[in-house]
């Protein structure tokens, strides 16, 4: 990977962060994220789904709650960007399960998108029925097909392009964080891009640069931005906007799990290899790279098309979600040591505000009617206004 930069800056010169992120992670022959299975603990990070089963379960929960808040449509379709080894999306799977009684009317399909072929084996690994042979056509935009262990058909692409249109409720945790951002410094002359080049003083070494004068990505950044280092991510714009569009026209939900401030932090680029913070520059596609999830951008890109809550704190998400209650059933419920052990530590992860409980924030997209108490016609068995209380996003009050 690093001859590939080297020859690639060589022909052609610096190249932006955002080029340097996306060859580094998803270049096809080479990326960090096409081959390997970097997630739990012998890869270089874990994800939240991973540290306990309770995250996925109250995700299930929220989004059964916003089927039956807009009117308990007759199908819809759960699409994951980015599903990791299919951990997450499981554990949803089995709430709909357990609660086959509330959704028995409702036909359910699942939609990964994932560029990752390593992934996409295990996620059909985790997810799929074995004595139900998998479909594949690599030249299709579905290029794998199959049926759940629960009987509901799944699908894969590589782009949420080509996932059908239609309500739906999205699932990006931990995605948007990994897509490439240009980084900008602020210099007596005004904006300036940073670029990666090769150090002059060592031939097999990168380093950052400043270009000499504006680029293209400079329009991203906001008229009145007083921060002196800005990330922009226009991948992540583009995803958002595609989301307001088919929320607004189809109905559905987005809920977005993500590292992330609103507007305010500045240089959050960063790398990770064993669960240690690794230098973004040195053995380029050995490590993770990522950076932190600008909310405030997302909003803006929803362009009022669409309303949207957050970002709130993992903590309080999850506590809204009940996650208290959830943990005391599963306890009482467990007679091993080690089982009660496990479940106290995931709790302590995912909550402890000096662990994830505060590093992690939530953010939804809803229908505007969702939130002004409207009615919804499509599809749905009740047209009833329904409840403007969205789950997750305000306390758990019980009846």
């Amino acid at each position: 990977m690093l001859r590939h930069l080297m020859y690639k800056i060589k022909s052609t010169g610096p190249i932006t962060v955002a080029e340097y992120m996306k060859e580094v992670l998803t270049n096809p022959a080479k990326g960090y994220y096409v081959y390997r299975d970097m997630l739990g603990e012998k890869g270089d990070f874990i994800t939240s789904p991973e540290i306990s089963q309770i995250f996925g379960e109250l995700l299930g929960i929220w989004f059964i709650s916003e089927w039956m808040a807009t009117g308990k449509s007759t199908a819809f379709q759960l699409v994951e960007l980015g599903p990791g080894r299919g951990t997450l999306v499981g554990d949803i799977l089995r709430v709909f399960t357990q609660l086959g009684s509330v959704l028995k009317n409702c036909d359910i399909s699942v939609h990964l998108v994932e560029v990752s072929q390593k992934l996409s084996e295990i996620q059909a690994l985790t997810l799929t029925k074995e004595k139900v042979p998998l479909e594949r056509n690599a030249g299709s935009p579905v290029y794998m097909k199959g049926v759940t262990k629960s009987g509901i058909p799944i699908s894969w692409y590589r782009d949420l392009h080509d996932v059908p249109k239609g309500y739906s409720f999205y699932l990006a945790h931990e995605f948007f964080d990994v897509l490439p951002v240009h980084k900008f410094q602020k210099t007596p002359q005004g904006w300036r891009e940073v670029f990666v080049d090769i150090d002059p003083q060592v031939s097999d070494k990168l380093r950052f640069v400043l270009a000499p004068s504006a680029t293209p990505a400079e329009a991203f950044i906001q008229h009145d931005e007083t921060r002196d280092h800005v990330e922009v991510c226009p991948d992540a714009g583009v995803i958002i906007e595609e989301l307001s569009q088919r929320i607004a026209l189809t109905g559905g939900a987005a809920l977005v799990a993500d590292y992330g401030h609103d507007g305010t932090k500045t240089d959050t680029f960063r790398g990770f290899c064993d669960h240690k913070l690794h230098d973004v520059l040195i053995a380029p596609g050995t490590a993770d790279l990522t950076a932190d999830v600008d909310f405030s951008y997302l909003r803006r890109m929803a362009q009022g098309k669409v309303a949207s809550l957050g970002p709130i704190k993992q903590h309080t998400f999850l506590k809204n979600m009940g996650i208290d209650v959830r943990l005391k059933v599963l306890l009482d419920k467990s007679n091993e040591p080690s089982v009660r052990q496990q479940l106290l530590q995931g709790y302590d992860m995912l909550m402890n505000p000096k662990k994830m409980g505060e590093r992690f924030n939530f953010f939804a997209l809803l229908p505007h009617q969702r939130l002004q108490g409207g009615r919804y016609q499509r599809n749905a068995r009740q047209s009833k206004p329904f409840a403007s209380v969205v789950a997750g996003f305000s306390e758990l009050a019980w009846q």
